[in-house]
């Protein structure tokens, strides 16, 4: 019995015995398909003939919540299940500064974060300029990126998505008297603390279930679910037996000082003032492998230090709050297929995590493409077989 988000239990979507099927091509596959054609037959024709898929995104950060809403939008006859240890307030993407200045992933072609990007910030530009503005927590922050030596490059391969994109006068250099080159532009800000409890909303009003559930194995969820979709994070390590995955220790100050409205940033990225709705993120860290959870008072002081030094004015903040979160970081982000075969048994899976500090500057664009994947599986599900002449 599963527990679901309102706290009440619930077996929906659990109770049909079906086996996942279909061809392999363009799959990455494990395990050894064992399928007897009486079986085959008798799956294929379950699938051929349903009327809904039905799949289960593992994972409720903002990717998970954003591939969700993705997936119910985009591929027809589907039911979508998020399934989750953990949902907002209590996920790293609620600790997440959530700026949009995106960072390179050594593995993946640049021209495909790019786009990853520019739907990204098209999507959350629209609802900064609707009504939903508010409840989602999206709003336009302008700014600085500075620079103690001239960076390698000094127009970033996302410099012409975000707006007003040029560089530092020296009148603005002379703001930051340790720095010698600089960017401005205006950038947005996704709030998790509200943008997740509104992707949850979007989830729920295309029919969407949430479940609180810990996945140990992704089998778990043969045959109740056709597809599953991996959004875990960090918990891929496990799910997907993927050692390239790691924590990368961030810990973060929340504090009160409504006069500070523009984001300052240092180019190494370990220094930042964002200015949020509530309050203004400063930091942080980067710590790799390590999994500690609870904020360090050392660092805290640190992290204050460096900020003030950018920002004077921030010796005045007060309300300060400490959060700490692991960002699931990966050499580049795994979006693609794989079919898992066990015993007879196959199971489609779209994987869809390993983000890194990039999550929320691109999760809009990855939740597109993983939503195109599954529609292929879903696809080769309800496509026929051609039976054997033999």
């Amino acid at each position: 019995m599963w527990k679901d988000r309102q706290g009440s239990h619930s077996a929906a979507g659990l109770s049909d015995s079906c086996c996942s099927a279909g061809g392999s091509e363009g799959w990455e596959t494990t395990g050894t398909p064992q399928v007897t054609e009486p079986a085959h037959d008798r799956v294929q024709t379950r699938i051929q003939g349903m009327d809904t898929a039905r799949v289960a995104v593992v994972g409720a950060g903002v990717v998970g919540l954003s591939t969700a809403v993705c997936v119910s939008k985009l591929v027809p006859r589907c039911s979508v299940t998020v399934i989750a240890d953990k949902f907002t307030p209590n996920t790293t993407s609620d600790v997440a500064a959530g700026m949009l200045i995106p960072h390179a992933y050594p593995d993946t072609p640049i021209h495909q974060q790019k786009r990853w990007f520019r739907e990204t910030f098209d999507h959350l530009l629209a609802i900064a300029g609707s009504a939903e503005a508010g409840d989602a927590g999206i709003l336009l922050v302008s700014g600085w990126q500075i620079f103690r030596s001239i960076p390698i490059e000094d127009v970033p391969f996302w410099a012409d998505v975000v707006l007003g994109f040029r560089k530092m006068t020296e009148a603005e250099l002379k703001k930051f008297p340790q720095y010698v080159f600089g960017q401005a532009f205006t950038t947005l800000k996704c709030e998790g603390s509200a943008y997740l409890p509104w992707l949850e909303k979007r989830v729920k009003g295309s029919g969407g279930l949430m479940l609180t559930r810990r996945i140990e194995d992704l089998w778990e969820l043969h045959p109740s679910f056709d597809i599953v979709v991996n959004c875990s994070g960090l918990g891929s390590r496990q799910l997907a037996g993927d050692s390239k995955i790691c924590p990368v220790r961030g810990q973060v100050l929340q504090v009160q000082a409504p006069w500070v409205k523009h984001f300052i940033r240092d180019g190494s990225g370990l220094t930042y003032i964002y200015p949020g709705v509530s309050h203004v993120i400063l930091g942080g860290t980067r710590q790799k492998g390590d999994w500690n959870l609870s904020p360090d008072a050392g660092t805290s002081r640190e992290i204050l230090s460096r900020c003030c030094a950018l920002e004077p004015s921030l010796q005045g903040a007060h309300g300060i709050r400490e959060k700490v979160g692991l960002r699931p970081s990966r050499p580049g982000v795994r979006l693609q297929k794989e079919l898992l075969a066990r015993d007879g048994r196959r199971l489609p899976v779209v994987h869809n995590y390993g983000h890194g500090s990039g999550g929320v500057s691109v999760h809009w664009g990855t939740a597109l493409e993983a939503a195109r994947l599954v529609n292929e599986c879903v696809h080769a599900l309800r496509t026929p077989t051609p039976k054997s002449k033999m």
